[in-house]
């Protein structure tokens, strides 16, 4: 079938894209997380993954990243593939279970939504990047909360019509061991990207989420410094714009329309999920 040739040429792609991107991205000056972030998107999109690293985030030329990621949708493609990154763990390990215990779809999506919001809030945001909350683990689980289930609901919205159309259309797809199964969940988290992208381009813009950063290693650490604080000037150059508003008073200000960007979430993620069951799935 061509449909075959098509996911063997995606996958041969992914694996090449996937490797230069875990190679190249070593020598790159940003944030630990984001590196990772990277290799999981590109194995998410191969060789459109691959593509955003070179275009988003790779150094053109040595001392220059700090001036390269500073642009806006370069800020925001950092952001959104740091979502997608995290969440896309959880999603995919909630395709795996509820398709290994035969859950009905909107229990299947429910679990979906639950894992990868829980990984890529607790894990990938609130642990791994503890040191823009001053290294508390807490405070770090407060900040990014709202910002993620703005984020994971559009990445959501997104990605359900896409899995339930292509899994009703194809039931050998519903099957994890089948190269299918992960052609179409590639798919799907690729149009979340998307989706959630515009989402993404708010919240770094109002500080509520932080995009690319620099991190340079100095020549010589002090005794008792560990890599954070190796790496503390290069990341707070780029972090500094990102962190909640402040007002004249000293005060954290408050965040403009909040509560529509909260309700608009959720109604893309409504939306997706009714165009979802309406066309591919059943509750």
């Amino acid at each position: 079938m061509m449909i075959d040739g098509v996911m063997l040429l995606w996958f041969g792609l992914t694996a090449l894209s996937a490797a230069f991107v875990a190679i190249d991205v070593r020598a790159t000056p940003e944030d630990p997380t984001l590196k990772w972030g990277f290799v999981l998107v590109t194995l998410y999109a191969g060789p459109f993954g691959a593509f955003l690293y070179v275009l988003g985030c790779r150094e053109p030329l040595p001392g220059l990243h700090e001036r390269y990621v500073a642009v806006r949708w370069r800020q925001v493609l950092g952001s959104t593939m740091h979502c997608v990154a995290g969440d896309g763990v959880g999603i995919l390990a909630g395709a795996v279970i509820g398709t290994a215990i035969a859950l009905p779809t909107l229990a299947h999506l429910t679990l979906e939504y639950v894992l990868g919001f829980a990984f890529g809030w607790a894990i990938f945001q609130a642990l791994f990047m503890r040191a823009m909350a001053g290294g508390s683990y807490t405070k770090s689980l407060g900040a990014t909360f709202m910002p993620e289930l703005l984020s994971m609901n559009c990445l959501m919205g997104g990605m359900i019509p896409v899995m339930t159309i292509a899994f009703a259309s194809t039931p050998g797809a519903h099957n994890p061991t089948t190269p299918l199964f992960w052609f179409r969940m590639s798919v799907a988290l690729m149009v979340g990207f998307v989706v959630a992208y515009p989402m993404n381009w708010w919240l770094v813009t109002n500080h509520l989420k932080h995009g690319m950063m620099t991190v340079r290693r100095t020549e010589v650490a002090a005794p008792g410094h560990d890599h954070d604080a190796m790496a503390m000037e290069g990341e707070t150059s780029h972090a500094r714009d990102t962190q909640p508003m402040q007002s004249s008073h000293g005060g954290a200000r408050p965040q403009p329309n909040l509560a529509v960007k909260t309700v608009l979430s959720f109604l893309v993620l409504a939306a997706g999920l009714a165009v979802g069951l309406a066309l591919g799935g059943h509750a």
